[in-house]
């Protein structure tokens, strides 16, 4: 399976949640073989990813830098690093710096987690202020509740709230699939964050509510394409990664040839978009089947 040849100034990353069950070990061999930019890691309760020094020699040996550190903010990595939100962020800025990475992925405070909810954008901005690492609150969702008669009530889970919008935030992360789960316009949301746009998950989904699919991108319902080619016009800087779910794939070559899939719309996609650029050249790339 050959390399797919970057075409556009953003760079598009790996993150190691896309070969789950695999470990992280197997998202560097996947990343290297088939041309990512990068990794972006998902700290998670697989040691490998906890670890600065085996992070480092995995990166060194495979030649694929560690450009984005996603920090333990889920609720099956609540024992991850501590229990405490700062230490966490702390932790991840740490490695993000001594590896060289750029972002920090981190989730808005559930809202029983109420001291770090109350200083949460505070602490935010002075973070920002301490290091080049960027702390990129990613957009969440809602969750709704059924009821006898059917009609959900919508849950406040996340606080101050669950779009990065709403929050007082340097940086943002906008994540596709998430949008989907939410029901949100992800090129609407793009537009409202402007400047505040840092880092992007590149992932598919279908309908508003869970699951959270994660859907190798172009199989869902979500603007992936046109999102992708709105980038370079934007002047967007930052990167793109990609989430998806490949767990339904039975062997690892399968998955490799899922994630190539992504890779290779996700690249097509952003060139489309340098092509809209006053003065460039159309690239030559193209995409099978595509429009």
């Amino acid at each position: 399976m050959g390399q797919v040849t970057p075409v556009t100034g953003v760079q598009v990353a790996l993150s190691t949640s896309s070969v789950y069950p695999e470990r992280t070990p197997d998202a560097f061999e996947a990343a290297a073989r088939l041309g990512f930019d990068g990794i972006e890691v998902m700290v998670t309760m697989d040691p490998i990813s906890q670890d600065l020094d085996v992070l480092r020699r995995l990166s060194d040996y495979h030649g694929v830098p560690v450009v984005a550190v996603h920090a333990p903010c889920l609720m099956v990595t609540q024992w991850v690093w501590g229990r405490e939100p700062w230490g966490k962020l702390n932790r991840a800025r740490e490695v993000a710096e001594k590896l060289g990475a750029k972002v920090v992925v981190l989730h808005p405070p559930f809202r029983w987690q109420r001291d770090y909810a109350r200083d949460f954008e505070a602490g935010l901005a002075q973070l920002d202020g301490e290091t080049d690492v960027k702390f990129a609150v990613e957009n969440l969702y809602p969750l709704r509740t059924a009821t006898l008669r059917g009609r959900g009530a919508e849950v406040a889970v996340y606080a101050p709230h669950w779009n990065p919008v709403e929050i007082n935030c340097p940086h943002a992360t906008l994540d596709l699939s998430h949008t989907a789960v939410s029901g949100s316009d992800a090129m609407l949301m793009a537009a409202e964050l402007g400047s505040r746009l840092a880092h992007v998950h590149m992932a598919d989904g279908t309908a508003p509510g869970l699951p959270d699919e994660h859907l190798i991108p172009g199989h869902g319902t979500q603007p992936c394409a046109e999102f992708l080619a709105s980038l370079g016009p934007r002047g967007y800087s930052g990167i793109v990664v990609l989430e998806v779910n490949t767990r339904r794939a039975l062997t690892s070559e399968e998955r490799r040839a899922d994630l190539a899939e992504a890779l290779e719309f996700t690249r097509h996609h952003l060139a489309s978009g340098v092509a809209l650029r006053p003065g460039a050249e159309r690239p030559g790339a193209t995409h099978p089947g595509s429009a």
